[in-house]
């Protein structure tokens, strides 16, 4: 066999011996990310790899956040051999920019003369060299992978180049499904989350509807979303007198809902003590002002029904105003009111009073009535609330009821309630 024979050999033996051991290497990088479903631990085994196979410093991950519009890209992982200083996150900064701009491998191998990086080129860094590759999932860039400091003289090679790519192509998929495995684990528990908090929240409100005599009342609530800040309730004071409320609390969702539970547990601890709805509005705005974050407040109607002598004695924190229907006759506003609870330290409340005779009826609601929306932006307002109310006097408590929430429903086209939804009936009977 001749020289040049010979040589040919040698050089096809290197050539796979270093193919060999390429597939070894992602090989063992494919097995040790497909064995783990948290993106920490595949990311940390793939620079550990890297680390390793490659021989370089120090390796890192920086994964693409597009919330984060200052700083899309975070460090998820860095490790680095014992002798390998610590990188200023300064230059992770310039160097994610580059590679969100570009999204191709970057190599160097003499960074201290390389002009891409003027701005950074008087800084005492220990980098040497480097090689980022930008990680790519479906097309899209979630990352980058950077190695730095080969510790081969000759740097980092087109073969590294082409090795560091085909491990980003491999890791990339792994670690976008792992992250939004995780995404949705943490949904799933936000999710029971909620629906305990939905439990919760049913367990404060009313478990059934009053039962006294000569009246026909019901209370009903729809939250916007899982859990609302809507409340009404009726609290029985003695066999003659029931107290009955319905408040609305500033915003939506679980940090309404908590305030609602503040709410009920103020109101509920004022009827033990004087059920006089002025004093009992004005005692609750006073500790929900001490608890309240200033940024929120509570709108409240607070009555009492003595069915003695069928007075209904009122008090209104910034509620929607009542409508009141006489056997026969128009609805009436229940005009007295006053500030909504946990705006001011010391404010005051009127008290006023109606009597309910045979056939009269008093409608309580919140606001996400009488603001539904339909597609024009048009809201169904507190005349067509009047009128449904005026027009189904017949009808039995829960019935008018029902009737109003089916119509607000289908004039926003069924479309779920953007604010939260409650009513409160109350009939005599005739």
């Amino acid at each position: 066999m001749s020289k040049q024979s010979v040589s040919q050999v040698e050089r096809e033996n290197i050539r796979l011996k270093a193919a060999v051991e390429e597939l070894s290497i992602l090989n063992e990088i494919a097995a040790a990310i497909n064995s783990s479903i948290e993106v920490e631990q595949i990311v940390e085994l793939m620079i550990k790899k890297c680390i390793k196979h490659l021989k370089v410093e120090q390796a890192a991950v920086m994964l693409l956040d597009e919330k984060l519009e200052q700083q899309p890209f975070h460090t998820m992982i860095r490790q680095a051999v014992s002798s390998a200083e610590v990188l200023p996150y300064r230059f992770d900064n310039q160097l994610s920019g580059w590679m969100l701009k570009n999204q191709k491998p970057l190599l160097i191998n003499d960074f201290a003369h390389d002009n891409r990086f003027v701005e950074i080129k008087d800084q005492a860094l220990v980098i040497r060299s480097l090689l980022s590759v930008p990680l790519l999932s479906k097309g899209k860039m979630i990352g980058v992978l950077s190695l730095f400091n080969k510790k081969s003289s000759a740097g980092f090679s087109s073969q590294d180049q082409r090795l560091v790519t085909i491990i980003a192509s491999q890791s990339a998929q792994v670690i976008e499904n792992a992250r939004l495995y995780q995404e949705e684990q943490k949904l799933l528990q936000v999710q029971k989350e909620l629906m305990l908090a939905l439990e919760i929240q049913s367990n404060l409100l009313p478990k059934r509807q009053p039962v006294l005599k000569n009246y026909d009342i019901f209370g009903k609530s729809i939250p916007a979303q899982t859990v609302g800040g809507d409340y009404f309730d009726f609290i029985a004071l003695d066999q003659n007198c029931l107290a009955i409320c319905l408040g609305d609390v500033s915003g939506k969702g679980l940090p309404a809902a908590m305030l609602m539970a503040n709410l009920q547990a103020t109101v509920r601890g004022q009827t033990t003590i004087d059920a006089s709805p002025c004093n009992c509005l004005k005692r609750s705005n006073k500790l929900m002002y001490l608890s309240t974050d200033r940024q929120k407040f509570v709108t409240l109607f607070y009555g009492v029904l003595d069915t003695t002598n069928h007075k209904f004695c009122f008090a209104n924190a910034g509620h929607n105003r009542p409508l009141f229907v006489k056997k026969g006759r128009t609805p009436i506003c229940l005009e007295t009111a006053g500030m909504a609870l946990s705006i001011l330290d010391n404010s005051e409340f009127k008290e006023d009073c109606i009597v309910f005779s045979p056939g009269d009826s008093l409608l309580i609601f919140s606001d996400g009535i009488t603001e539904a929306m339909n597609f024009s932006g048009e809201e169904f307002g507190e005349d067509r609330v009047a009128d449904l109310f005026y027009k189904n006097q017949k009808m039995s408590a829960k019935d008018i009821v029902e009737k109003i929430i089916t119509s607000v429903d289908n004039y926003s086209n069924n479309e779920y309630p953007k604010d939260d939804m409650t009513l409160i009936v109350i009939k005599r009977r005739t």
